[in-house]
């Protein structure tokens, strides 16, 4: 669908402002908002139910015509419809309805806001009363509380345009693995994963990430969390107790590896990557990196460090390469991934997460030799694989290049949306630096010399309808506040609508 620019005049004066498709009236909309008008009514026609899912839209031509206006000015509407993932475009097929929106949250009381309990073994939420997400009671579960709660805007990290989920490629290759299959097929898989989707995924990391691995070097896990799990539970099994981490780093990633009965030892990173000094020095025989896209900061491990990084583990130690985004790049060279480098050395994560959506929980890992046994026997103990449905038609999207096509579509998308939110920062948050633009899905906006911590930033803001991680919530030790902000899930103007609002939240700290 192609965005043109919406005209709020009417093509001929003289014509009746009226259409039989949900009785609309041109007279009822407000002089000089004739789209948000309309945009706002098919939208409620949507969340009401009088366009259910896979309902056809009017021609932009035909409603136009219609309600005597341009066809801009439809056009317009629906484009603001497809880039909040409601509606989409379908060449000839026309525009239908593909989701519908959520309705607005009711006010919470303090008590609703409350995360469900965490597992055994695991860092308690916060108790009512202590702040939500961001108060001092948090505990280990501050991501799973903040997303708990409702908001009007969600600017947090880790999540794609979850509105660009190839559903007619998805459709298309399942009904395609169903016609192949036999019986026999719907019985328990290969705990290792489906040899189908074990030899896409080498494919795919071969074109993509200069890795060559044969099918029988791939476990297929559910999402790079599993991945970690299993890794932390084969460390442990054989001695080893601790595990260095970036600083800052994934608190998500943190948590899983103590989870997994191993101390998290921090380790600083800098505008090189990891101090690969500093992990010498801290006497831990593994370490957990994103080398390639920095999380948080988004830095890329520069040559220095990755020739003494792989020096270390040639000596005998162990690299846990988290290469959770590295397709998504705008404004630089591809980087090569260390498991390329020195398989014997590097246990190697990924998944589809950040490509296609979270909600799959599919993905793939890589270990060395001397541990596979080990890791598929951890994997078969806690869950007997994948599901196997999912795991062809995903084999299938990677065979047929369909994934290539939607990689290079979204990355398009994101793009878009980055550079949106760099010129609302730029507008409405004085005096911040930005951090990792060049790729990814996410950016971090730091705050030198403030005098406020970034947890009470980003309460503000949730308290406008904004959230936000605090970059605290990634740091082991002290350091400038800040925010990590998402911007690939939501359209252009929700995201300039979140910055401002920070910056609204900004200037009552300040």
């Amino acid at each position: 669908m192609r965005r043109t620019q919406g005209s709020e005049t009417r093509a001929d004066a003289g014509t009746a402002g009226g259409s039989d498709f949900l009785q609309l009236d041109l007279d009822q909309a407000p002089p000089g908002r004739r789209t948000e008008w309309l945009t706002a009514r098919i939208r409620a026609a949507i969340a009401d139910g009088t366009l259910p899912l896979g309902s056809r839209l009017p021609s932009s031509r035909v409603l136009a015509a219609e309600l005597g206006v341009t066809r801009g000015l439809v056009t317009e509407a629906y484009q603001r419809l497809a880039d909040a993932g409601q509606v989409q475009g379908s060449g000839r097929a026309g525009t239908r309805v593909v989701a519908a929106p959520l309705p607005p949250p009711a006010p919470l009381p303090p008590a609703a806001r409350l995360p469900p309990p965490a597992p055994t073994g695991a860092p308690a939420a916060s108790p009512a009363g202590t702040g939500g997400p961001f108060g001092p009671g948090a505990g280990g579960a501050p991501v799973d509380a903040l997303r708990a709660v409702p908001c009007r805007i969600d600017l947090s990290p880790g999540v794609p345009d979850l509105s660009a989920f190839p559903r007619t490629a998805w459709l298309q290759a399942e009904r395609h693995v169903l016609a192949g299959l036999t019986a026999a097929d719907f019985g328990y898989g290969d705990p290792q994963g489906a040899p189908a989707l074990r030899a896409a995924v080498g494919g795919w990391l071969a074109r993509n990430r200069g890795i060559r691995a044969d099918p029988g070097e791939v476990v297929i896990v559910a999402g790079v969390a599993q991945a970690l799990g299993l890794v932390a539970r084969v460390l442990r099994e054989r001695g080893l107790r601790k595990i260095a981490v970036e600083d800052p780093g994934s608190l998500g990633a943190r948590q899983q590896l103590e989870y997994g009965r191993l101390e998290t030892v921090p380790v600083p990173v800098d505008e090189g990557g990891l101090d690969t000094a500093a992990l010498r020095a801290s006497g831990a025989r593994a370490v957990l990196l994103t080398p390639a896209h920095q999380f948080p900061t988004g830095v890329v491990l520069d040559g220095e460090r990755r020739r003494e990084l792989l020096g270390w583990a040639a000596a005998g130690g162990l690299v846990v390469e988290d290469d959770y985004d590295a397709e998504h790049r705008y404004d630089r060279a591809p980087v090569p991934a260390l498991r390329a480098l020195l398989p014997e050395g590097v246990c190697y994560a990924g998944s589809v997460s950040k490509l296609l959506a979270p909600a799959l929980r599919l993905g793939w890992l890589l270990v060395p030799p001397r541990l596979l046994d080990e890791v598929v026997a951890a994997k078969r103990y806690a869950d007997l694989g994948n599901p196997v449905l999912a795991q062809l038609v995903l084999a299938r999207l990677m065979d047929s290049g369909e994934l290539e096509r939607h990689l290079r579509f979204v990355r398009r998308r994101h793009r878009r949306r980055r550079d949106a939110m760099l010129r609302a920062i730029a507008a409405h948050l004085t005096g911040a630096r930005v951090h990792g633009a060049a790729a990814g899905l996410h950016l971090v906006v730091t705050f030198d010399g403030a005098d406020f911590e970034d947890t009470a930033l980003a309460a503000a803001a949730l308290a406008l309808g904004v959230k936000a991680h605090p970059l605290s919530w990634h740091r082991i030790r002290p350091g400038a506040p800040g925010l990590v902000l998402g911007y690939a899930a939501g359209p252009p103007g929700e995201l300039e609508e979140g910055v401002a609002l920070l910056g609204r939240a900004l200037s009552r700290l300040r």
